[in-house]
């Protein structure tokens, strides 16, 4: 029964496009930014915000170059844009706390 409703609450998230493959991209580009940022120097706030900087930037550039077709429709794609921002963002915060 457990598995049953694993299987159903990740089959949402991806079905809806909250999470695909590119999630776990997302969440090193995350880590990695943060990291390097605290290692040039930064405070643990300035490190969160460039993550959610170059996050943000790269979302409009996806946008631009993509558009929202790949998703199947505007609401998967917010919900997409929603989730890889928080994931990263989310990470950032965690290394930093």
């Amino acid at each position: 029964m457990k598995l049953d409703f694993h299987h159903k609450f990740f089959g949402y998230l991806t079905s809806e496009g909250w999470l695909d493959h590119w999630t776990a991209v997302h969440m090193a580009a995350g880590a990695f930014i943060c990291k390097v940022a605290l290692w040039c120097g930064a405070s643990d706030l300035w490190a969160v915000l460039w993550v959610a900087i170059i996050g943000m930037l790269w979302e409009m550039l996806e946008y631009m170059v993509e558009n929202w077709q790949p998703y199947g429709s505007k609401q998967k794609w917010i919900n997409n844009t929603v989730s890889d921002l928080l994931v990263e963002v989310g990470l950032a915060v965690w290394i930093v706390a």
